[in-house]
């Protein structure tokens, strides 16, 4: 592994955690745990939350002491975390971001102070400065807001005039500015965008320097870490790779444990019934004696538990109008300020869209438009005469009511449910017991997320319109929401900057681009591909008056969402891929058309078993049940028709696309 190199000294050894313990309000997190973080390794911090994971971030920064043990840090090595608050300030974001530098602040100030007569003191400083990198400083910093989603003409608007998740941003592009050793990044990605993802993916990479992220996302922990260290069950194991790869090593280790604990309970179970048998005789007392005491060296051994608590599906829909909801020719925006032009979509039952985009480029717009809460400022907005919308987004959960528990949310939400109903159906959600019972001001940003989706859950949507549903939610619930929403038997639109989720759960991609709205007739791999040219082209223009990038790699960030440059040389480039990308557009509705049927098809035949079952229940033929017997022959006609024309459907659709292919 190679070393951070600090002045002369290699530092191989960064951090170390010696018998480190962690109790948080009386309840033990993690202990015992004793580990080394080496230079340059990339650590992936995972773990449900509540496990601890905040807890030893604020124990390496030195803001929390450990219970028992100790956290030593190299002499010397600087730590550099995002700071979760912004001062409204005049300052501007450029500025800003250079304020991450600290070591350069100080060297500019020196500068500042001295006097003409200071020559020799004067030049010192500037060899610093040079060394510090400060003539670059500007086009670095720039080039990080870029990468973070700021237009060029906001990099000198004032920190005051953003808001709330762009200042974390800001925070965000400080905290990289940084040339401290260690770098600590706490969920950096929950108030960014897939575009914004996908650069500091590529940044992360490239940066040299000691890395302890903690991230509930995938992809991004996969693309960034080569160590992985998790929390579970009060104990944090540390394991050599990404994500993925410790998932690998923990799976077997489980599949391991869980052997052992069925060979140590047949052993027991053996040893104590020859006990059980024998204890009494005399002849053979020692014998059983000696299993007694192979019983006690036996030990305790666990069987393995499920880490899920989050078991939920979503209701069938009540019905399933289609088309849904209907945009045409539809102009979006804010006063006279148009977003979107034209756009026409139309939104069929069993659809399943994910929404692409840069920051700004109007998404959100477009799920509002959809919801019906944005007026459009041209064309028409159609709704299906029983369309029943669940709408997730950030503003969902900020208006919870923060004096209300999850369980008086829910039976506020739906008078109808019994007080048992609401609990079994919030246990499902993580609200159990005492749970449901907490005052929603005092859960965690991910508990107010749960509780934000359990409540569209109960209201059966036929559709479902998801703004960032992941954020601040864990990989267990992440997992656990993605299988809900694959089982989902109403039309999905979703935007994400999980790109597991997307790629779990959606089947076409729409893309929001330059005033408009068309399908990407392409996968998430080839979004990256599209967003690196539009970088590529406007990084060329930005680097004649940049020099160099915020980065060591040197990759600059998007213009803004209007400054994208034209794909058309890509595509020509992958001729092949947008031939394939079209048959599979030509392709996707008689392809839909098979998976309804095929759904279709699947209920009808479930309908007609459950008829058939009840024609064989004992006593039906009886004379006193003629008339029940007639209804259900009658049922059992009607399901069977159902089944006959379904298939005969399913039959001329499969071959529409067999010919079509």
């Amino acid at each position: 592994m190679s070393a951070w190199v600090l002045g002369q000294r290699k530092i191989l050894r960064m951090l170390s955690l010696n018998d480190v313990a962690c109790r948080r309000d009386g309840k033990r997190l993690f202990g015992d745990v004793n580990c080394v973080i080496h230079a340059g390794q990339k650590v992936g911090l995972t773990g449900a939350n509540g496990t601890g994971k905040s807890s030893l971030f604020a124990m390496i920064q030195g803001t929390l002491e450990p219970d028992t043990g100790s956290i030593s840090l190299q002499q010397h090595v600087g730590i550099t975390h995002v700071a979760q608050e912004t001062q409204s300030s005049e300052r501007s974001a450029l500025d800003y971001v250079v304020d991450g530098d600290q070591k350069l602040r100080l060297i500019q100030t020196a500068i500042d102070q001295c006097s003409d007569q200071e020559g020799e003191r004067l030049a010192v400083h500037l060899s610093d400065l040079e060394q510090a990198g400060g003539y670059t400083i500007q086009s670095r910093a720039g080039s990080l807001l870029n990468g973070l989603g700021f237009s060029t003409e906001q990099h000198q608007w004032p920190v005051s005039r953003f808001s709330g998740g762009w200042r974390m941003r800001l925070n965000l592009g400080q905290a990289l500015m940084s040339p401290n050793e260690l770098l600590l990044l706490d969920e950096p990605t929950n108030h960014l965008d897939l575009d914004a993802v996908l650069w500091l993916e590529t940044w992360l990479r490239q940066r040299e320097g000691t890395l302890i992220l903690v991230s509930h996302d995938r992809e991004f922990l996969d693309a960034v870490t080569n160590t992985t260290m998790h929390i579970e069950s009060e104990a944090v194991s540390l394991v050599t790779g990404n994500y993925s790869a410790f998932e690998r090593w923990r799976s077997a280790r489980l599949s391991n444990q869980q052997a052992e604990h069925e060979k140590a309970q047949a052993r027991r179970k053996e040893l104590q019934g020859f006990v059980d048998r024998f204890r009494a005789k005399a002849s053979k007392a020692r014998q059983a004696q000696s299993r007694l005491k192979m019983l006690e060296r036996l030990g305790d051994t666990q069987a393995v538990r499920p880490e899920s608590p989050f078991t939920f599906s979503f209701q069938t829909p009540d019905t399933m109008p289609s088309p849904l909801v209907v945009l045409q020719q539809a102009n979006l925006g804010y006063g006279e300020n148009t977003i979107l032009n034209k756009v026409n979509l139309t939104v069929q039952s069993g659809d399943r869209i994910g929404l692409l985009g840069v920051n700004g480029a109007g998404k959100s717009t477009l799920v509002k438009a959809l919801v019906g809460s944005l007026e459009l400022q041209a064309g028409s907005r159609i709704p299906a005469q029983k369309l029943r919308i669940g709408y997730f987004a950030q503003h969902q959960v900020d208006q919870l009511r923060s004096d209300q528990t999850p369980l008086q949310a829910l039976l506020t939400h739906d008078p109808s449910l019994s007080e048992t109903q609401a609990r079994t159906f919030l246990g499902t959600f993580g609200f159990a017991g005492d749970r449901a019972l907490q005052i929603t001001e005092t859960l965690s940003g991910g508990e107010r997320a749960r509780l934000a989706l359990a409540l569209i859950v109960q209201s059966k949507p036929n559709l479902l319109l998801l703004d960032e549903p992941t954020n601040h939610l864990d990989i267990v619930m992440r997992e656990s929401l993605a299988d809900a929403l694959v089982a989902f038997e109403g039309a999905l639109l979703v935007i994400s900057h999980d790109r597991t989720m997307l790629r779990t759960v959606v089947d076409e991609l729409w893309l929001v681009a330059k005033g408009s709205l068309t399908p990407f007739n392409d996968d998430l791999d080839g979004y990256a591909r599209w967003l690196a040219a539009q970088r590529q082209a406007v990084s060329g223009d930005v680097s004649t008056n940049s020099g160099q990038s915020a980065m060591n790699g040197g990759a600059a960030g998007v213009e803004s969402a209007s400054g994208l440059a034209p794909m058309d040389g890509m595509l020509d480039r992958k001729a092949q891929k947008r031939l394939d990308a079209d048959r599979r557009a030509r392709l996707a509705p008689l392809t839909k058309a098979v998976s309804l049927h095929e759904k279709a098809l699947d209920k009808a035949t479930d309908r007609l078993a459950k008829v058939r079952e009840k024609l064989g229940a004992d006593g039906l033929y009886n004379e006193e049940r003629k008339s029940e017997l007639t209804q259900l022959l009658a049922e059992e006609l009607e399901a069977r028709r159902s089944v006959d024309d379904i298939e005969e459907k399913l039959l001329e659709s499969m071959e529409a696309l067999e010919s079509a292919s």
